[in-house]
């Protein structure tokens, strides 16, 4: 009888430096930063992991490649190309999510290897994939961990207004001038207080004890496939106010061949979840609407989540895109 196997390699440790490097980097980062915090793609391992458990659905986790039988199910998350270095079976994988950044860097992905399906998190992230590969890119989401991040506090009680979550990646300096500084600005002239936290400058400790304090959340990603912090802080009661420029801002799109990538910083949202703006003129206007959803008692993120976000329900999901692309166990 054959098992279901999921596996998750994060990306090799390579030498950097001097030879051999690659062995006493790891080390000397713990050592100065502590233990390491999950990645994005870390969670959506372990997340998917703990929707399986709390199913009941018996799950192989990180077998060795020469280890499957004829008969074992296998999906391959990965981190790069990495993910499925030394699989030589004829077996069919169901793979993604992370394996490639964009399809034009992986181009013969269906013809190195029995991939069945590539998935992508969600519908605009697939695009691209199903113009490079057709409709074997169906999307994914992983769920989010609705026990753990369960509201604590009642809204009326926080002291905060606003958590800011900052996670500009490109042209970092004028998106600061011309969108987080005139947004904060915005906020003080209101008389509302907030705090700043900032992408991959935080534990997952710290910023539960941020939503605990803030009423509500202003998300800064310029786009995101999932967005699980956003998702997480939904699953906590905060509602969410968050930019959505529309576009891929990404300076590899120019080396991917397409400059123009429509996107959103939301893919999993609707006005029980908050409300969006496309930029720092746009902000004043959504804030009002925001603010007065707010104060209405008419926001209710967690309520989407649990519709359509929660460990259980997605995890299933994933044993249903197995068992349609890959056959029962």
């Amino acid at each position: 009888m054959g098992r279901l196997c999921i596996i998750y390699r994060p990306s090799p440790e390579v030498d950097r430096w001097i030879p051999g490097d690659r062995w006493v980097r790891p080390l000397a980062r713990r050592l100065i930063r502590g233990r390491p915090r999950p990645s994005g793609l870390d969670k959506v391992f372990l997340n998917l992991c703990l929707g399986l458990d709390r199913l009941g659905i018996r799950y192989t986790a990180n077998p060795r490649f020469n280890s499957l039988k004829s008969g074992d199910r296998v999906g391959v998350l990965g981190r790069g190309r990495s993910g499925l270095e030394g699989y030589d079976r004829p077996d069919p994988v169901l793979a993604g999510i992370g394996l490639m950044t964009h399809p034009s860097e992986w181009p013969t992905l269906f013809e190195d290897y029995p991939v069945a399906c590539y998935l992508q998190h969600s519908e605009w992230a697939a695009a691209p994939y199903r113009k490079a590969f057709g409709e074997r890119c169906p999307t994914w989401p992983v769920g989010i961990d609705t026990q753990h991040w369960a509201p604590r506090v009642q809204t009326r009680d926080k002291p905060v207004d606003f958590l800011i979550y900052d996670k500009l990646h490109w042209d970092v300096h004028v998106l600061t001038q011309t969108l987080l500084d005139p947004l904060i600005a915005e906020i003080s002239r209101r008389g509302m207080s907030h705090r700043l936290i900032r992408y991959g400058a935080y534990n997952p400790g710290s910023f539960r004890a941020e939503l605990d304090q803030c009423k509500a959340a202003i998300f800064l990603s310029s786009h995101e496939s999932e967005g699980i912090a956003c998702l997480e802080a939904m699953a906590a009661g905060v509602p969410v106010l968050a930019w959505d420029p529309g576009t891929c801002l990404d300076p590899a799109r120019f080396a991917w061949g397409e400059p123009e990538i429509p996107s959103t910083s939301v893919p999993f949202f609707d006005v029980r979840c908050g409300r969006t703006f496309r930029d720092a003129v746009a902000f004043q206007t959504k804030l009002d609407e925001f603010l007065e959803a707010l104060n209405g008692n008419r926001l209710r993120p967690r309520d989407y989540i649990m519709e359509h976000l929660t460990v259980e329900k997605c995890s299933q999901a994933f044993v249903d895109l197995i068992k349609c692309h890959l056959g029962d166990w």
